[in-house]
C-alpha cells in the first residue's frame, strides 16, 4: 500500500549561475488519492537531464514553462501505477512520463506518458536512456535533422553523455565515421572501447580544439551533433565540409551563464560551406515514438547499441546528483533510483 506521506524536492530559488544545493528544498506532504480519470504513480526512477537547468530559470521563451518557485522539480520518470481511477490503466502497470522529484505523482494518464510493455524483458532504466527521450533525441535528431550518409564523418560533442553516446553508435550503424569530443582520457577510452567511435578528442587536454578537429576530421565535418554550443560550436564551424549539417540539440556550456552569451563569431562559415544549422525538440516527433523505440530496441537486442547508466540511490541525493551533469562526473545516462 502507498505510504501516507509524499516526499518532494522543490525549487526554493532561481539559480544564479551553477545550481547549488541551497536552490532546492525538501518537504513532506500528505499523499493525495487520485480523482476520477486520474492515476496514482509511485516513481521508481528519475531522469536527470541538462534541460532541467533551463526549466529552473524564470524565462518564458522556452519549449517548457518554467518551474514556479515553491513547486516540485520536474523530471521524466519510470513509475508504477499503484491506484487507478482511469480505465486505461491498472495497478501494476509501469509507465514513463513527465512527473516530478517526488515519491508519488498524480497523472491524468494523457499527454507525455507511455506504458511500458507488460511483457518487457529489458531493465527499466533503459526506458529513461536508449528507449526513452534520450535515445529518441539521438535517433530523430541524427537521422531526421542530420541525415547522415554512408562514408560521411559525424562529429559529436559531449559524446560520452547519454545522448551523445547513442548518436555515435547510430552513426556507426549507418556506415559513418565517428569522432567524439569528451572531457577526460577515461571518457575518450570508453568512447572507443564501448561505443565504437573511430576517433576521440579530449578537449580538456588540448591547446587548440579546432586543430584537433581538423586532425581527426581531415576531410571536414559532414554532420556535427552539438550538445555543447559556445566555443566548441565555433571551433566546429571552422572545420565544416561543403553541405554540412549541424544538429543543435543542446548548449550545456551556456546554461549556467550569468551574463548574456555571445553567439559564435563565425556563423558566416555556414554561408561559405552552404551548410545548415537546425535546432529541434524531440517532442515534435511524439507520433513517431513507437517507430523509434521499436528500432532502438532491435539495435539493443542485437548488440548494435551499448548503453551505460549512472545510477544514484535515494530521493534525498537528487539535487547533488543533478550537479554531476555540470561537473562532468557522470558517464552515460544519469538516473536516480528511488528508495
Amino acid at each position: 500500500m502507498p505510504k501516507s506521506v509524499n516526499r518532494q524536492i522543490i525549487l526554493k530559488r532561481r539559480p544564479q549561475g551553477l545550481p547549488k544545493s541551497e536552490d532546492f528544498d525538501y518537504r513532506e506532504v500528505p499523499l493525495q488519492a487520485p480523482k476520477d480519470g486520474q492515476i496514482l504513480l509511485r516513481n521508481v526512477y528519475l531522469s536527470l537531464d541538462p534541460a532541467i537547468r533551463g526549466w529552473m530559470d524564470g524565462r518564458e521563451d522556452s519549449y517548457q514553462p518554467p518551474i514556479p518557485l515553491g513547486h516540485i522539480m520536474r523530471a521524466v520518470t519510470i513509475a508504477e501505477v499503484v491506484d487507478s481511477r482511469n480505465t486505461n490503466y491498472s495497478p501494476g502497470d509501469f509507465v514513463m512520463g513527465l512527473n516530478g522529484w517526488e515519491d508519488y505523482s498524480i497523472s491524468t494518464g494523457t499527454g507525455f506518458i507511455n506504458k511500458i510493455p507488460a511483457d518487457n524483458q529489458l531493465p527499466l532504466p533503459v526506458y529513461l536512456s536508449v528507449l526513452g527521450t534520450t535515445g529518441l533525441t539521438a535517433y530523430f535528431g541524427l537521422l531526421d535533422v542530420g541525415k547522415p550518409q554512408p562514408g560521411e564523418t559525424v562529429l559529436v560533442s559531449a559524446a560520452a553523455g547519454a545522448v551523445g553516446s547513442v548518436v555515435g553508435q547510430i552513426a556507426k550503424i549507418k556506415g559513418c565515421r565517428t569522432v567524439g569530443i569528451a572531457g577526460s582520457a577515461e571518457k575518450c577510452a570508453q568512447l572507443v572501447n564501448t561505443f565504437s567511435f573511430d576517433e576521440t578528442i579530449d578537449y580538456k587536454s588540448t591547446d587548440s580544439l579546432e586543430m584537433e578537429i581538423k586532425r581527426t576530421c581531415p576531410d571536414g565535418i559532414d554532420v556535427y551533433f552539438d550538445n555543447v554550443g559556445g566555443g566548441m560550436l565555433q571551433a566546429a564551424l571552422n572545420c565544416l565540409k561543403d553541405g554540412a549539417r549541424i544538429v543543435m540539440c543542446g548548449a550545456i556550456s551556456t546554461y549556467n551563464a550569468t551574463e548574456p552569451v555571445p553567439g559564435p563569431a563565425n556563423l558566416w562559415q555556414l554561408l561559405v560551406h552552404n551548410a545548415r544549422l537546425e535546432g529541434f525538440i524531440v517532442s515534435k516527433y511524439a507520433s513517431q515514438f513507437p517507430e523509434g523505440v521499436s528500432q532502438l530496441a532491435d539495435w539493443l537486442r542485437d548488440g548494435s547499441i551499448k548503453h551505460k547508466e549512472h545510477i544514484v540511490p535515494g530521493l534525498r541525493n537528487t539535487s547533488d546528483a543533478f550537479l554531476k551533469l555540470f561537473s562532468g562526473e557522470n558517464v552515460g545516462k544519469l538516473i536516480v533510483q528511488m528508495d
